[in-house]
């Protein structure tokens, strides 16, 4: 099955998904607590949601488009941390590879790509253990973020 299909079939899916949804408060903080947690290493969807949510209050989009970029956000910058933690329990030097020459050469501007499947969360991890600075890093993940969320809203209304 090709990717275009199985995302017709997910955009299909939206509004019976959205039929479960509580009102738009609860609906907005269960779419930050699922945008969190999708960004560590638990293997959640956030569009989903965030589709759910378009379906049920497409008026609600700004908000949730928000809502989704900073929950996934967080959800990253925890992760970055628990990596800057893990260079305190193992020395760098044990884990250098050419993954971590590339995001060392590269620098925070490859967080951008930290919206990928599997690839994402081991760049925020990376980027912790390298001691990355914070600032630049919060910006580029934010971006990429907002970036990705962002084709999905407007995919959404053009399927709609």
């Amino acid at each position: 099955m090709t990717r275009a299909a199985r995302a017709g079939i997910l955009l299909s899916r939206v509004p019976d998904f959205a039929a479960l949804l509580p009102p738009a408060e609860a609906s907005l903080l269960a779419l930050l607590v699922a945008s969190f947690l999708a960004a560590t290493l638990l293997p959640l969807a956030s569009e989903v949601w965030l589709l759910a949510l378009l379906a049920a209050r497409p008026d609600l989009w700004p908000t949730a488009l928000a809502v989704a970029t900073v929950g996934n956000t967080a959800g990253s910058l925890t992760t970055y941390a628990l990596g800057r933690l893990g260079r305190i329990a193992v020395d760098p030097a044990a884990l250098a590879s050419p993954r971590a020459a590339w995001l060392q050469r590269r620098g925070p501007p490859a967080l951008l790509l930290a919206w990928l499947p599997f690839v994402g969360d081991a760049l925020c991890v990376l980027a912790g253990w390298l001691g990355l600075p914070a600032l630049p890093v919060a910006l580029w993940l934010t971006l990429g973020k907002l970036a990705r969320y962002a084709v999905l809203v407007w995919l959404f209304f053009q399927t709609t």
